[in-house]
Formats: structure tokens, sequence, C-alpha cells
């Protein structure tokens, strides 16, 4: 197995993963750059695909005081909360806070309000739609119409320790695991030929290892698989062999600059006073928009969104190219902010402050041959409520599939371009209609020129495009669809139109596994491609009774000749399917395409494109 380069005298790079059975083509596991959250969720998603990996984390391996703080938090939309949930990652599902609703005020006037349920809620056997665009409603009338998924808020500390701890089994399996996390080496050159790429790490200077030794919580050891600090022969720096390699170092990524990718956009095209404090609000569990607010001297906005703990972010809106905050300032923004909701100043516990600078830029490029980018390497994004931690995610869910199949059995550049096609058109229509909207829902009469530029004939305001940020709908915080995907087959003969789009995300139905099992449908995401059969009555009879009748024996024998490996599920019901409507599904939950009934050869040609249009279909066969 090749896994070791020895170019410079000393230096190695050994991982003792031997992979198994066939159609394992590649030998080098992947190599990511960056121990982030982006960086830990895609090492955790490629290792539970079983493909190795080689984590390269310039800090020394375990959580630094420094980042441990309360006002740096993430917001993840339901979507990417799933995908961590699937992943193993335990906060994703029993920690952090739920949201019961998103209020938007102005003034003294509550002008916009959205319910939401509490995904971790048990649920009854109604489809339940991806998060989408709620009806338009007058303001005399604010409240939306419940059945959107609340997003999940929690310091990122706390995931970054979760995904550590997710990760740390395939750090300790027999052999040495799947996973090598390498600590202490900083990136400084980048070397890519036909079978692989080569990277080098240089150790952190002495001086550098002591401000990390004293930033590190003294009450963590050494993240499970790292290797400790470089001495000997490791002291003159090392070379890792692989087959791909991801930059998820951040947004002053080394990945990047080394691929020489311009990375253009804007700086602080907001700024924000933030403070993490726990106080009792009379809104509570409710995060708030409060746009004017009537107090004195009160900035044009403040947000509220609750943490786990009755703990509460606040962020202030600051003037462009405003004054440096000083504690004193910032100290009078909570107090006059507190006391203009509660009535008089309540008492509270300030927990953490700080300035929060959000950016816009977009990577010209984020496939280099073998090299990929991904996270804040790729893109910055956070005005106007969007996240850019939440875009980060989605790139680990778009990639990591693509990457596993071609490092399992050979796909090629139709597939891995894609990602790029995919995820950078995604977030470049993100940032331009934030960009486009940024500096006119905020100035005096802004709202007709939005209406005119962004969203011509609709009668929805600025408000309600605010709350869509925050709040993780429409054009600013919805899951995107992927339309003009090069994965996305032209409609085959037999296609049926559902309530899903081809490219959009799937709805989370119930379904029943191949092994009897009752589930939902995006929980079986992450793995094969999903062949969904709609059947309405199977849910009333026990799967013996319907598994080898109907149209299940042809339908078993379409999908066990498909060109990549999927799973059958059957569903009672499904948004605008009629019965017998076939459903194929990406691993990250995208539609391929709908079939009336059991189509072989239009199903098999769909799955081929799915994986980049690799393979032939076979001889037309009749449905």
């Amino acid at each position: 197995m090749h896994t070791f380069c020895d170019r410079v005298p000393g230096s190695y790079c050994q991982f003792s993963y031997l992979p198994q059975g066939r159609g394992n083509r590649a030998v080098d596991p992947v190599i990511v750059v960056g121990a982030g959250p982006v960086g830990l969720a895609l090492t955790l998603a490629l290792a539970r695909r079983d493909v190795p990996v080689i984590l390269l984390d310039e800090g020394p391996g375990r959580p630094r005081i420094d980042e441990q703080r309360p006002a740096r938090t993430a917001v993840l939309r339901p979507d990417t909360a799933q995908m961590l949930s699937r992943l193993g990652c335990a906060v994703a599902t029993d920690g952090g806070a739920r949201w019961a609703g998103w209020r938007t005020m102005r003034r003294r006037q509550t002008v916009r309000q959205v319910t939401f349920d509490d995904p971790r809620a048990p649920r009854s056997g109604v489809a339940d739609a991806p998060p989408a665009l709620p009806a338009p409603r007058d303001a005399t009338a604010p409240d939306e119409p419940s059945g959107i998924a609340s997003p999940l808020h929690l310091p990122q500390h706390v995931l970054t320790r979760s995904l550590r701890a997710a990760l740390a089994p395939f750090c300790q399996q027999p052999g040495g695991g799947l996973v090598r996390i390498a600590t202490g080496g900083r990136l400084d050159a980048i070397e890519q030929d036909e079978a692989g790429v080569s990277v080098h790490t240089r150790p952190v200077l002495d001086t550098e290892r002591a401000d990390e030794a004293d930033a590190a919580d003294p009450g963590e050891g050494p993240a499970a698989g790292a290797s400790g600090p470089a001495s000997g022969p490791e002291a003159k720096g090392i070379w890792w062999r692989g087959s791909y390699v991801i930059g998820c170092d951040g947004p002053r990524s080394t990945v990047r600059k080394l691929l020489r990718v311009r990375f253009p956009g804007r700086t602080a095209v907001e700024r924000h006073a933030v403070a993490a404090l726990r106080a009792d609000l009379p809104f509570p569990g409710e995060g708030l928009l409060h746009r004017l607010p009537p107090w004195r001297g009160a900035d044009a906005e403040v947000t509220a969104r609750p943490l786990p703990g009755g703990a509460w972010r606040l962020d202030w809106l600051l003037p462009p190219g405003g004054d440096l905050v000083t504690p004193e300032a910032l100290l009078s923004r909570v107090r006059d902010t507190l006391t203009g909701w509660c009535g008089t100043l309540p008492p509270y516990e300030l927990l953490d402050t700080g300035v929060y600078l959000a950016h816009h830029r977009l990577a010209r490029r984020w496939r280099v041959g073998r090299a990929f980018l991904a996270g804040d390497a790729a893109h910055l994004i956070g005005a106007l409520g969007t996240q850019g931690l939440d875009e980060g995610l989605r790139d680990v869910d778009n990639l990591a599939w693509k990457l596993a199949l071609t490092w399992h059995h050979g796909a090629g550049d139709p597939l891995l371009d894609s990602y790029q096609t995919e995820r950078r058109g995604a977030v470049g229509a993100r940032l331009r209609t934030a960009d486009q909207l940024l500096s006119q829902v905020r100035a005096p009469g802004g709202w007709s020129a939005v209406r005119r530029s962004v969203l011509p004939g609709s009668v929805r305001g600025h408000d309600a495009l605010l709350t869509d940020g925050h709040a993780g709908l429409g054009q600013l915080g919805a899951p995107p669809s992927y339309h003009r995907s090069p994965l996305q087959p032209a409609p085959p003969e037999g296609a049926e139109a559902v309530d899903t789009a081809p490219g959009s995300p799937v709805a989370d139905v119930p379904v029943t596994a191949p092994d009897g099992s009752l589930t939902r449908l995006r929980s079986r995401l992450g793995g094969a491609l999903l062949v969904v059969l709609v059947a309405p009555g199977t849910g009333v009879w026990e799967r013996r009774h319907w598994v080898g009748a109907g149209l299940m024996p042809r339908l078993a024998a379409a999908v066990a000749a498909l060109p990549v490996r999927a799973e059958i599920l059957v569903a009672e019901g499904y948004p605008g399917a009629a019965a017998h409507t076939v459903l194929l599904v990406r691993p990250d939950g995208y539609l391929v395409a709908a079939l009336a009934g059991v189509r072989q050869a239009e199903l098999y040609a769909c799955a081929d494109a799915a994986r980049g249009g690799l393979l032939q279909a076979p001889a037309h066969s009749p449905t």
C-alpha cells in the first residue's frame, strides 16, 4: 500500500489502514486540512463511509481555553442538524437550544412571527416537507402556520467537542483505525500528480507551541488518535501522501493560497457587538429581531437568540465604520436593552462579550485537480442572519458521498466536478441575494428598491426577508436546490410529477426500511442511493406479506442491476405522488427523479447520471 513518501530524508507518513473487499481502487487516504467543525464533520462523514482519513490539525489536538467562548455560537438549520445527528454527533440530537419560534418587531409592534416544531418530538405519519418559505401573511396577523422545524443553537466549542467525541472510535480501532489525527504541523507545500497528492507540514515553532500550550485547556488530554509534538526526524517536517486533499482550514486558508485560488469579496459588510448572558427575558424560548427599538440611544437592530441553560446571545448591529466598542459601551447596551424589554433591569449574568464582523467572499475555484476547498476556506457569508457554518456543513454533505464513491469505485471527474458546480452556485446565489438586499433593507424607503430589483410582484416586506434569514427560510436561509446540476438527468420517459422538483431536497416522510422497521426517509441518508416506492396500504400489513408481492420483486431486480449500491424503502405516501411512484434520492437527500412504476432502463439511466454518467444503460426492459 502506497501510504508513505520519503522525499525528505528522515521524514515519513505512515498509515496502517488496509482497504477490504472488491472495488476498492484507491489505496491512499484522503487528507483533510483543518480541525474546525467543517474539517471534523468531513473526516467523520468519510470515516463512516469506510474511507481512511489523515486529519491535519495545526493546533495542539485538544480544546483551547480561548476557543471556549459562549458568545461564539452556531445556528444549525434542520437539514444540517439532521446530517450531524446521522454522523453520530450527540449534541445535534440531545444538546443545544431548540427555539419555540422567531419574532420580528419594529419599534413596539410585532410584524412577523414564525412558530417552530421541535424535530425531537414524536411525529405522526404525516409527511414533513423540507424547510420552506412560509405563506405570506399580513403584518396585522403575523402568526405563521406551524410545521417548520426549529434550528439548533449552541456554542461552537460544544459542537467541536461533540464532533471529536464522535470521531474518537474511528481513531481507536485495531490496527490503527480509519482516522489518524496529526497535530502541531503547519502546511507549507502541496504537490499533485496523476496518482495522488503529497502535502508537506513543518513543525510549529517552539514559541508558537508554547503559546498554544498556554491556551490549551489543562483538563483536556490530546484528542484520540492525535500524534504528539514533532521530535527527531519529524522535526524536519513530514510529507503526507493521499488520494485527495480538502482544505477546511478557514478564511485564511493555506490550502487555498498554495493552490493560488483568488478569494474576492467584501470585508466587514456588517459589524455586531455580541454578548452571551443568562437572564429571564419576557419571550422565553423565542428568537427575536428587534428593529428600531423605542428606547433612547438604541442601535438600529438588536437580536436575541436562546442558548442552552437559560442563556442568550444578544447581537447589536453597529454603524458602518463606527468607533471601537469599549467594555463600558457594551455594558451600557446590555443594560439598556434588558431594561427596554423587561421594563426594569432584571438580574443577569454576563458570560462573554465580543465583536463579530461579517464578510462576504467566494473563492474562484473550489476544485483544483485533486484538491478541494470547503467551509470558510471556500466562502464567507454571515450578513442578514445567514450562517456560514451552516453552508460549510452543506459542503460536507455534498462532497463526502462523492469522494467516498470515487475512492471505493473509481468514479471520475464528472462526479467530483459537480461539487463545485452545485455548492459554489448555491452559495454564490445566496451571497448575491444578500448583497443586493444589504444596502437596501436598512435604508429609509429601501423596500421599494428591494421589491423592484429582487422580488417583483411580491407583497412581503423587508422585515419578512430578514425574518427568513434568521429563521432559515426563503432565499436567505432555506436549503438550496440543484436544478442545474450536471448530475441531474433530463426528464426520463415515464417521469412522474410530485411536489418535490428534481434537484430539490426530499420531504421527510415515514418509510419502512429493508429490515421492516419504521423510520423517516431523511434518517436513511448518507449511505447508498435510496429508491422509495410509494405503496399505499403497506403500513397496515406486516412486511412479510408484501415484500414478495406486487411490484416489489421487479423493483428489487431493477435495484440489484443498478451501477451503484441502492437501498429500497417503502412509503405509505409522498406529497403529490400517485400510488406506485418510484423516487430516486441521492445520499445527500436530493431528488434525482420520480418515475411512474418500475421502469428498469430509466431507473438505471437516472442512477448512472447521479454518479456522473460513466456507464451505459442496459437494453430497454418492459415496465
